[in-house]
């Protein structure tokens, strides 16, 4: 998870300096990493590729609604902040991926109390 933590404070450094489609991306990786955590912990393989990661992560959500929830949210941020934002350069509404960013704390925090088998 410090990976994790590391590219979250990247990507509110980003922002802080209005470099929305670079925070966008970087909390993208901040979700992608504590994702890949939550999986290398709850089944001891790390995941090679995102595709794998995002593949993984859906598989688990018959393992109760926590995991359906991390798994909808990471989907989501996969779509919204590293495909339209950084990707396609559509950064809109910004409120909405502000929040998105600054909600990234909580997608780590939730990820990690996941990975203890909270």
């Amino acid at each position: 998870m410090a990976d994790a933590w590391a590219l979250y404070r990247d990507a509110v450094e980003m922002l802080e300096q209005g470099r929305l489609r670079n925070a966008a991306e970087k909390a993208w990786g901040a979700t992608n990493r504590a994702t890949v955590a939550l999986i290398l912990e709850r089944t001891g393989r790390e995941p090679r590729s995102s595709g794998i990661t995002h593949r993984t992560i859906r598989g688990m959500r018959s393992e109760g609604p926590a995991l359906e929830d991390l798994a909808n949210r990471y989907s989501q941020r996969m779509q919204d902040l590293h495909g339209t934002c950084f990707y396609d350069g559509i950064c809109e509404p910004a409120d909405q991926i502000v929040r998105d960013i600054d909600a990234t704390a909580d997608y780590i925090r939730d990820a990690e109390a996941l990975a203890v088998g909270q």
